[in-house]
């Protein structure tokens, strides 16, 4: 069984590591704020999760964070990566605190994924309104690695608590919705570019 959620994990990995590839060759461009929060927040929820007993099942998830900081890392070698502070970066930082400071203080496992999980969707929106205004900036297909990395963990989950479900359980819906409004929007874009040439 941890076969499955290992194997799951380095192709989630591997996922990641594209999208990095990809940013240093300026063929996306990650908004950095976003890409910060959501390594954070998974690693909050992994450390929560694991100091709740959760084992292999957190493996996944810690992965998906640990790719969009490479990724952070790596959009500062990117001159065209997108960066621009807003309120919604500010209030997903101060999310992000706050899970820190609350499982910190309360040790309560449900409180930080529950903090991250909301630090963690406020941190999408961001890469959601420039993947939808422009699609040409992203590569929804690079969002399947954390499809396929959470739905390995499932392999692993022994209690079917909050603390081992539900960060997988997001992944999965983030990683489908992404992939879909992106190509799909990329498309529509393309369709229009085209009509437009042949009206020439």
């Amino acid at each position: 069984m941890h076969l499955i959620v290992i194997l799951g994990s380095l192709v989630g990995l591997a996922f990641s590591m594209l999208y990095l590839i990809a940013t240093l060759k300026g063929q996306v461009q990650p908004n950095k704020v976003t890409w910060l929060i959501w390594a954070l927040a998974p690693l909050i929820s992994s450390v929560a999760a694991f100091s709740a007993g959760v084992t292999w099942a957190v493996l996944p998830v810690f992965v998906s964070g640990l790719g969009p900081l490479l990724i952070f890392l790596a959009s500062f070698f990117n001159k065209d990566a997108y960066w621009e502070m807003g309120k919604i970066d500010y209030l997903c930082g101060a999310l992000a605190l706050l899970a820190l400071i609350a499982w910190a203080l309360t040790k309560d496992a449900n409180v930080a994924i529950i903090l991250s999980l909301g630090t963690d969707i406020l941190a999408a929106i961001p890469t959601l309104i420039k993947g939808w205004k422009y699609p040409q900036t992203e590569n929804g297909w690079l969002y399947l690695g954390s499809v396929v990395s959470s739905l390995a963990s499932f392999t692993e989950v022994q209690n079917w608590s909050l603390t081992e479900v539900a960060f997988p359980i997001y992944l999965i819906i983030l990683g489908l919705s992404f992939c879909l409004i992106f190509e799909l929007m990329k498309a529509q874009l393309k369709s229009h570019h085209t009509a437009t040439i042949r009206k020439k």
